[in-house]
């Protein structure tokens, strides 16, 4: 006879697993006096259901940092993972919940938890959601620029497919990888799908490839529609390599933003330079010239 093996949680005792609790549901709803008096009537925090998930998934994946709150003081266990191994930082981030991000990382949260082919970091649930607050706190905590995602592939890839400028402004500023690729595929050719020309501006801005094919041989230009703003501007842009080359001082940036990596941000803040010359390699602001530079 086959018996079907079930799947226990590792990071719990076998009794504190049980079907979606009271404590689940006040959490889940946001019903903060209930949590808290089931909490102090004994009800345990870790509780979790037979997919893994805790009180604690439920307060940060409805958004309800008061709930969250509750349960951290109660010794709910910051960074479980679920059964498909999201954690509850990840399901902040994508709930978009800037109070529950702030909270989890207040309390030790992983800012980079393993990630399995059902997972994003919550650097990517960040980027996907939008939200350029919390894509912030993750890069100043530590969030990996380089992650990668089964589907998306690094966190850059992420926020140009959904078309978040300001969250690709924020990964390029760190020091995210402007030419990274999954299957070849390139930031790049996300921006030219989702046609966004301030978009595709910002990457050539930084240095993106845009002759780089992907595993059909497709160049980001082969994802527009001809005589759109998008193919007009991949074709003959001031950024464009088929129309006027980039200046040698734009080419200085990109170049030493390079060689720093995913560290840009730190070490050009270390450099002794003028205060202009430092805005312009973190792209704080974007003068037409240096040269006047005394």
């Amino acid at each position: 006879m086959h018996v079907r093996q079930l799947f226990i949680p590792t990071n719990v005792d076998l009794c504190f697993w049980a079907d979606r609790t009271a404590l689940h549901e006040a959490a889940s709803h946001g019903r903060a006096l209930q949590l808290k008096q089931l909490i102090e009537s004994g009800a345990s925090v870790n509780m979790v259901t037979v997919d893994n998930i805790t009180p604690l998934h439920e307060a940060c994946i409805q958004a309800h940092p008061n709930c969250a709150r509750l349960l951290l003081e109660a010794g709910a266990q910051v960074s479980s993972p679920s059964q498909s191994s999201h954690t509850p930082l990840c399901n902040a981030c994508a709930s978009g919940s800037l109070g529950c991000v702030k909270l989890l990382l207040e309390y030790g949260a992983k800012v980079n938890p393993s990630l399995t082919a059902l997972t994003a970091s919550p650097l990517h649930e960040a980027c996907i959601q939008g939200n350029v607050d919390i894509v912030k706190l993750m890069i100043a905590s530590g969030g990996q620029l380089e992650a990668y995602d089964v589907h998306f592939g690094p966190p850059l890839h992420a926020a140009c497919a959904k078309g978040h400028v300001d969250c690709v402004r924020e990964l390029l500023r760190a020091g995210a990888n402007v030419n990274s690729v999954k299957f070849h595929e390139t930031a790049l050719h996300h921006a030219a799908r989702v046609a966004m020309v301030d978009l595709i501006e910002l990457l050539a801005e930084f240095g993106a490839n845009i002759n780089a094919s992907d595993n059909l041989g497709r160049k980001p230009v082969d994802y527009t529609t001809p005589a759109s703003p998008s193919y007009s501007f991949l074709n003959d842009g001031f950024f464009s390599f088929t129309g006027n080359p980039l200046s040698l001082q734009q080419l200085c940036r990109v170049t030493v933003r390079r060689m720093f990596g995913t560290r840009a941000s730190e070490l050009i803040s270390q450099l002794d330079i003028s205060h202009r010359i430092h805005s312009y390699l973190q792209y704080s602001d974007h003068p037409t010239s240096l040269l006047s530079e005394t």
